[in-house]
């Protein structure tokens, strides 16, 4: 069964096609049977995209499901170059985007050609930067294989990469033409990567959509895939992604309302920051920022203790940190906002919540707020 969200946008609209996770009591070595993964090729061809194909992933996942994504496309005519990155946030930069740019020129990579991203929010970020902004534009088609990236990276058209002294400094808005959605690829994902996707779909029921934080709170647990049943996975992913589609629909480059998708980022991408991008992983480093976006809400009679204890508790069900990590300095953290991409003549503002599923943003955070919640963390 597959679901399909449509991204409703002025210029270029699209779909997310999700289909529903099979029996989680099938083995890691079923991973191989077909799937929508399968799919791939023909979804492409009814799109009547150019021939040329640049699929973009990391070693790790192209072991996994490269050659079937490259024998999709393949049976539905498409000439297939690949490209695999090394993993992780340190590598989201400059660098890796030349080696991108490198073997597109090398496959003499034309307008009308596709460049696909298999794999993670890094992956997915750098192929969409590439591919907004190789010959000034050509397409790029997200097929997330992380819980993260399923719910929120793939979804909006934000690419990207790091500068050392911030993250995603360096972007573009370039939206996909399609997301394919295959969460039987969990069932390959690290724990770690699994629970780091829980900070965004808890960031979901803050913000947005309170029957989900519901449906999560009366969970058993939240921490490993195997412990969750598909039923709550299929409605995890479906009303994620409608959440994220319907804020982007009414506001695609961040002009109001989607902002309040960075609900955590504030302090989040700070704490990645000043960690150099390898003690926490970007799920952690929201859970972090959740956590003290509660708390300040709180200090600021904005929200109700006994919401932020709730929002607390969900988090720690997911297995992620709910402290600052040891050694990170909190006059550092306090500088690395000003760098925020969200900082408006010189205030930073933070997205902050007042019920659950109701958030606003504002700028009016005195610093000794912030620094009273971090030193409690």
């Amino acid at each position: 069964m597959t679901s399909v969200i449509n991204v409703n946008l002025p210029e270029q609209s699209y779909e997310i096609a999700i289909t529903s996770l099979r029996d989680a009591t099938r083995t890691l070595s079923d991973a191989n049977a077909s799937s929508s993964l399968d799919q791939l090729g023909q979804q492409m061809a009814n799109l009547k995209l150019g021939k040329k194909v640049l699929l973009v992933s990391n070693p790790t996942i192209f072991k996994h499901y490269g050659e079937r994504a490259i024998t999709s496309l393949k049976s539905a005519g498409f000439e297939v170059a690949s490209c695999t990155l090394p993993p992780g946030e340190r590598y989201k930069n400059l660098n890796s985007i030349q080696k991108l740019y490198d073997v597109a020129l090398e496959n003499r990579l034309e307008r009308s050609a596709t460049m696909v991203a298999l794999g993670g929010g890094v992956v997915g970020d750098m192929t969409g930067f590439a591919a907004a902004t190789w010959l000034r534009g050509i397409n790029v088609v997200q097929v997330p294989t992380t819980l993260l990236a399923m719910v929120d990276s793939a979804i909006g058209g934000k690419t990207g990469v790091n500068h050392p002294h911030g993250k995603n400094l360096i972007g573009a808005f370039h939206q996909p033409r399609l997301v394919l959605i295959d969460p039987d690829v969990l069932k390959t994902l690290p724990i770690r990567e699994f629970r780091a996707g829980m900070a965004e779909v808890i960031k979901y029921g803050v913000i947005w959509d309170a029957e989900l934080f519901a449906q999560l709170e009366a969970s058993k647990r939240l921490d490993q895939l195997r412990y969750v049943k598909p039923e709550l996975i299929n409605t995890i992913l479906t009303r994620s992604c409608q959440a994220k589609a319907d804020v982007v629909s009414k506001d695609e480059k961040e002009g109001g309302l989607r902002a309040i998708l960075n609900y955590g980022h504030t302090i989040g991408h700070a704490v990645e920051s000043l960690t150099g991008y390898r003690l926490v992983n970007h799920g952690e480093a929201v859970a972090i920022g959740m956590v003290a976006a509660g708390q300040i809400a709180v200090e600021l009679g904005m929200w109700q203790k006994e919401d932020t204890e709730r929002q607390n508790a969900l988090i720690q069900k997911t297995g992620l940190p709910t402290q600052l990590p040891s050694g990170v300095d909190i006059e550092a953290i306090i500088e690395a906002l000003q760098l925020d991409k969200k900082v408006k003549a010189g205030k930073v503002r933070f997205v902050l919540p007042t019920e659950i599923g109701v958030v606003t943003v504002t700028d009016e955070v005195p610093s000794d707020i912030i620094r009273q919640v971090l030193r409690g963390m």
